[in-house]
């Protein structure tokens, strides 16, 4: 999980977002401050504007980030493993806040999660890697079998449909 400098701002991290976008001065326009308090609602952290981001919980702080990166207002979003030591509950409030900004905005979001089935849970594509290089890329029906888990990690997988989101599950594995 990134860590922010000690002592700093929930809104003052936030606004760091918006760098590439300040004058040479420095100081943030009226466009800058809207897009902030934007990131800061969509991510539910208004609340905590003025507290210091080491004092939240990982959670809150995780949402955060997010909102940083929601402040520079690209049009594609780059996380690596976001869900990272957040508890289940915490984990689905960050995947389902992506979700929902990707659905709503348009938003292409590109994110690391070692987790599969949240992979495959909140994933429109995958790829999956191996040797630091691109093996499989597609959807994600297509990229979650048996066959593609045992020649990437090596193990012999269980997949199974979700019954409620209608996605491949892993339900369980061994090594080859």
């Amino acid at each position: 999980m990134l860590e922010a400098t000690e002592g700093i701002s929930v809104y003052e991290l936030v606004s760091y977002g918006r760098f590439p976008h300040q004058n040479y001065l420095g100081s943030l326009s009226d466009t800058d401050n809207e897009k902030i308090n934007w990131a800061m609602e969509i991510t539910k952290v208004v609340e905590f504007a003025n507290e210091k981001v080491d004092s939240l919980s990982g959670g809150q702080r995780q949402r955060v980030w997010i909102a940083m990166a929601l402040a520079q207002d690209t049009d594609t979003i780059f996380l690596d493993e976001p869900t990272t030591y957040l508890d289940m509950n915490h984990q689905l409030e960050i995947l389902e806040l992506l979700q929902k900004l990707n659905q709503d905005t348009q938003k292409t979001i590109i994110m690391v999660l070692h987790d599969l089935n949240l992979s495959a849970r909140f994933s429109d594509e995958l790829i999956a890697m191996k040797a630091g290089a691109i093996k499989y890329h597609g959807k994600v029906q297509d990229i979650m079998t048996a066959d593609i888990l045992r020649d990437i990690f090596n193990i012999e997988a269980h997949i199974v449909q979700d019954p409620i989101h209608n996605r491949p599950i892993l339900l369980t594995y061994q090594l080859t």
